[in-house]
């Protein structure tokens, strides 16, 4: 399904079914159009219907933005691919991770995770992967550099659509924004900082999207803000 969440905002959902549903968003960048988070590779049939239904094509994408590097965040790439021409931009150490600039822990679980990952399913060689560094702008975009869940997953804020991309930094749970679980996470003390350190710099926003769980389209900054009082 794709659900028209404002102004230039839409969200795609899928899966089947709680706890295994994921959320794909597509943005009207001033007329630039920008996928952030892709899903995983089956996905990729349904975002490409998903964008012409509302008057777009893959080739007309001019940009992605990934909140981090787990593979139900990036996995579509892989059939996106061919048709996409646009630079895919992620946190700078999320992009050390794919680059193998940098080697995840591995006695840690998720970092063990990342590298078999990384081995076995290698993002396409022909994607333009740009490291985005915190508080860098793309477009009308702004980086918000957010660890915990991962190394380097970041959370993408757009004013003018008031709404902001919080990947896995938060999940939705009964209208509210709560942390993910613990053992999808490399540090759920990181990730508290993280919260309470976005709470604190972000600017007001309306829209929540989160990658699990159902977008808030209100109150967005204010949800966040309690979940950040929670976690003190």
């Amino acid at each position: 399904m794709i659900e028209r969440l404002g102004e230039g905002v839409w969200w795609m959902q899928f899966g089947l079914g709680p706890p295994l549903l994921r959320n794909c968003y597509l943005v009207d960048d001033d007329g630039a159009p920008t996928l952030i988070d892709v899903g995983l590779p089956w996905d990729a049939p349904k975002i490409r219907k998903h964008l012409e239904s509302v008057g777009y094509d893959v080739s007309d994408v001019e940009r992605v933005l990934i909140t981090h590097y787990d593979y139900d965040h990036v996995g579509g790439l892989r059939r996106l691919a061919r048709d996409l021409d646009a630079p895919v931009s992620l946190g700078e150490r999320d992009y050390g991770i794919v680059a193998r600039e940098y080697t995840p822990p591995l006695l840690h679980h998720k970092g063990a995770f990342h590298r078999v990952l990384r081995r076995l399913f290698p993002l396409p060689l022909e994607l333009q992967l740009r490291p985005l560094a915190d508080g860098e702008r793309v477009g009308g975009f702004t980086a918000f550099h957010t660890p915990g869940h991962n190394p380097g997953h970041t959370v993408y804020v757009h004013e003018e659509r008031s709404a902001a991309f919080l990947g896995d930094l938060a999940w939705e749970d009964e209208g509210a924004l709560t942390t993910p679980m613990r053992m999808d996470s490399y540090s759920l003390a990181e990730v508290r900082q993280s919260v309470g350190d976005l709470a604190e710099r972000t600017p007001p926003f309306e829209i929540a999207c989160v990658g699990h769980g159902e977008p808030l389209t209100r109150g967005g900054s204010e949800a966040l803000g309690v979940l950040a009082a929670s976690l003190r």
